[in-house]
Parts: structure tokens; C-alpha cells; sequence
């Protein structure tokens, strides 16, 4: 019964952060909530004893995510430059998606139910094969580490891709910045004497 409740908690919780980032204006307060929305979703992880995930959405989303949104903001105006307008039938789609994922929510076997298919079928398979086939005790870390290898590497492919790609931004060492800052002309002025001559 406490579970529940802290379950209801940590979701009215990411409720009234959602609210409030839609509602505010400053970039600075808008990546501030956007980090408190991913350690409350690591919360709800740890209260559902997903571990692994709960670390991490805390060390992804609410650690190097912020960091790098609050290094962006060096080139972008503390403040919004423009009023947002919500179209009716982005919001109709939204309620329309919500409400078929609450509807296929309630069809799922409850959490922890050991009659689950994924407790019948492939769980044992995994805890009996773990360590005579790998060697390795812990069961998590065989899955991720040895059955979905591949999938777990390209994973970390994209995430090494994208970190590296924010930091080039970051940085400024972009060619068009490159090519800039060796003729210390913005892009258009170089074209216009190029016609001139």
C-alpha cells in the first residue's frame, strides 16, 4: 500500500513539473525542471526495483543532459524569444495517443506477477543458462552484456555519437565557424565581395 501511494506521489509530482515547464519562460528554470523530471523518473525507476535504469536516467537525463543544455545557453537569450501557440490538433492527437496507451496499460499482466509471460518463458532461460554458458553471476549484467550485446553496443554508439557532436557544437570548432574565424568574415559578406569582384 505505501508503494502505491509513493507511486502516486512521484507521478503527480512529474505532473506538476510537465505544467510548470510548459508554462514558464526562462530557458535557465525550463532545463532546471526538465533534470528534476528525469530524477523523479529515476525514483519511480528505483521504487519499481529497475535499478540499472534508475541509474541511468539520473546519470543521463538529470546529470549530462543539464549539464550540456546549461552550457547551450551561453549562445541563446535567458528568456523565450516568442509567445508559444498550441495547435488544437496537437493537443487532440496527444489525448488520443494518451488515452490508447492507459487502454493497452490496463491489459498488461501486474507488475511482479509471476504468471507473466516474460516470467514463464524467458526468465527462466536466462537464470539457467546465465552462468554455466557466460560465467558471469550477475543475471542483469549477462543480459545486457551477452544476449543483447549488440543491442547494448549500439547504444552506446549513439550516445558517444551525440555527446561528441554537443561538444563539437559547444566548442565551435564547426567548419563553418572554422572557415569564419580564418577570414574573419561572416559567411555573407565573403559572398558579397566575391560578386563584387
Amino acid at each position: 500500500m505505501v508503494e502505491f501511494w509513493v507511486n502516486v506521489f512521484l507521478i503527480s509530482l512529474l505532473v506538476v513539473i510537465t505544467f510548470y515547464i510548459i508554462r514558464l519562460k526562462s530557458l535557465i528554470a525550463i532545463v532546471a525542471l526538465s533534470g528534476a523530471y528525469s530524477l523523479t523518473a529515476a525514483a519511480i525507476f528505483v521504487n519499481m526495483d529497475a535499478v540499472d535504469v534508475a541509474f541511468t536516467e539520473a546519470a543521463v537525463g538529470s546529470g549530462i543532459s543539464t549539464i550540456l543544455f546549461l552550457a547551450a545557453l551561453r549562445y541563446l537569450p535567458l528568456e523565450e524569444a516568442h509567445h508559444t501557440r498550441f495547435s488544437g490538433w496537437s493537443l487532440t492527437l496527444c489525448i488520443i495517443v494518451g488515452l490508447m496507451l492507459i487502454n493497452a496499460a490496463f491489459s498488461l499482466p501486474d507488475f511482479g506477477d509471476p504468471g507473466a509471460p516474460a516470467h514463464l518463458h524467458v526468465a527462466p532461460r536466462y537464470i539457467e543458462e546465465s552462468y554455466p554458458l557466460f560465467h558471469i553471476p550477475n543475471v542483469v549484467t549477462n543480459v545486457l552484456a551477452s544476449y543483447r550485446g549488440f543491442d547494448t553496443l549500439g547504444e552506446v554508439v549513439v550516445v558517444f555519437t551525440a555527446g561528441i557532436g554537443v561538444i563539437i557544437l559547444l566548442t565551435g570548432s564547426t567548419l563553418s565557424m572554422r572557415f569564419r574565424k580564418s577570414e574573419n568574415l561572416p559567411v555573407q559578406n565573403k559572398e558579397a565581395s566575391k560578386k563584387e569582384t
